[in-house]
Formats: C-alpha cells, structure tokens, sequence
C-alpha cells in the first residue's frame, strides 16, 4: 500500500474501530491493513491506535494524526478532481428510507450508474438515524427535521403531507372540520426513534399552527405499517403525500382537514462534518439534488 493508501486506511480503522471492519471496508486483506498500521507507526515513532478485545481507539498522537490525515486527503481528493478531472471511484455506503428510496431514487439510479461506473453503491434501509461514523455509512437520506449538530445536512426538497384515514374509521368516529373537532379520535402512533415517543399531528393555517396529541392503540416504527395501519381502520395519520396516492385512488384511505394541512416535510442527505467528502460522495449528493430538482413533491 502506498502512503495514501494507508492514511485513508488509517482513517477508516478510527472511523470503524475496527481492523477488520475497516479492511473489508476498503476491500483489502486484513493482514494487510494490521501490516501497514505497523509499518507507519514504526515510521512515525509514535503509537497511534490502542487495541484491546473489543475496540480500536486513536492515542493522543493517533488522534492528532486523524485530523491532519483527514485534511490531506480532503485536499488531495479535491486537487485530483480539479486538475486530473479524475473520475470518482470506490465504494459509497448510503442508508435510505425505504419509500424514498422506492419512488425516487431507485427509479433514477441507472442514470447515476451509468454516469459514474467507477463507484460500486452498498444501500441500506431505515428510518433510524444511523451513527454514520461507527458503521462506516457515508451518508444517509432522511425524511424530517435535522438535531444532531456533529452532521452535516443538505436539503434536496420539501414534501407535502396529508391527514388521512380510512372509510371505516370515518364511519365509526365522523368526520372533522377544523382540527379542533377531534375529540374523540384516535391517531396511529408513530414513535420517534431517538425518545421512542409518539410525534403529535400538526395542523397549520397562515394564521396559526396546532399541534395536537391523539390517543392511540397501536404505536410504530415505520413508514410502510404506519400507512398500513391507517388503511386497517387504528386511526389518524399524516404522512406525504405522493405515499399514498394509491391507496387514495384505491378508496383506502381518505384525505381530511385538507384546510389545516401539517407542515412540509424536509427531505435531506446528511453525512459527518469531520468526515472528508470525497469526490464520490460529492457527485452523489449533486446527483440526489438533480434528481429531486429542489421542489416540493
């Protein structure tokens, strides 16, 4: 392996906090990668990674050598594509949720594939927020509003919701006019990932905002048993729209409050700040940006 090769193995290993996880990551032996962590420790006199059983962690000489690898390859990556127009190549890791997936991304992805045949695509599905560093995803796509300050996100395009039930359900409990009619109804929960509680339904109108918290019998982590949910008759929801087009076509499922609609949903592609952006997850991320164009949806 080459210098640089071994600095961008380096910052995988603390990344990954693992050897193994790191050279199967880069696709090399792991002989090879403890091989060439030895080979620069021995150059630089210095220990820069504390093995035990369980967990690889930077020293405080490894931690220094992280940063000043992670600006280096920064600059190298950055110099390559500009005077080299070098196309991007390697492996890109990239969590999606499942529907956005389904409906935009999937259904493009030939296009970006065949722009770019240097970069082989590892995709994961979740609703979860991922720790990007720890297993080793680059970035992800998420649907929601952004709070964790060590990542950066970049907005690709807003989408409308809807409230909605099923026919059943609007038998048994009426339909409301304004979002104060609904006493008496119940949502489908939907526990947010990082306190496990369920989000409230928002309501909005240029003149105020609701925010209202519904009984519920079942609570999920999901986006296809939430709407599943709806259509078995267990409640409210609010989810964007293009999501159940069908249903809505189908009978399934009813539009209500269409008055009071909940806020636009933000859609973004997130990835960490003290991660180097390769020019590969750089042309992903322009590429998700044409494909979604910036609108709403």
């Amino acid at each position: 392996m080459d210098r640089i090769d071994v600095m961008r193995l380096f910052v995988r290993i603390v990344e990954r906090g693992s050897f193994a996880q790191a050279a199967r990551d880069l696709q090399v032996p792991r002989p090879t990668a403890t091989h060439a962590i030895q080979r620069l420790e021995a150059n630089l006199g210095v220990r820069l990674l504390e093995r035990t059983t369980r967990k690889v962690r930077p020293t405080l000489d490894g931690s220094l050598y992280h940063e000043r690898c992670l600006r280096l390859l920064a600059d190298l990556d950055e110099m390559q594509s500009v005077f080299r127009n070098a196309e991007p190549r390697g492996p890109l890791r990239v969590d999606m949720q499942g529907t956005i997936a389904r409906f935009f991304i999937l259904p493009a992805l030939p296009a970006f594939m065949a722009r770019y045949p240097g970069i082989s695509l590892n995709l994961s599905e979740g609703d979860r927020m991922v720790d990007l560093i720890t297993e080793g995803v680059d970035c992800v796509v998420r649907a929601g509003d952004l709070s964790d300050s060590s990542l950066i996100g970049r907005r690709i395009t807003l989408f409308e919701q809807s409230t909605l039930a099923s026919p059943a359900y609007l038998d048994r409990h009426g339909i409301p006019s304004t979002p104060d009619d609904l006493d008496g109804h119940r949502m489908v929960g939907y526990a947010a990932s990082a306190t496990g509680q369920s989000y409230p339904m928002e309501f909005t109108t240029p003149e105020r905002n609701w925010e209202v918290q519904l009984p519920y019998d079942v609570v999920v982590r999901g986006a296809e048993i939430y709407t599943a949910s709806a259509v078995a008759g267990l409640g409210l929801i609010q989810v964007p729209r293009y999501r159940v087009e069908h249903q809505i076509a189908a009978g399934q499922l009813v539009p209500i409050l269409e008055a009071f609609p909940p806020p636009m949903m933000p859609v973004s592609v997130v990835y960490p700040q003290n991660r180097h952006l390769s020019s590969r997850l750089r042309v992903f991320i322009d590429w998700l940006t044409e494909v979604f164009g910036g609108s709403h949806c």
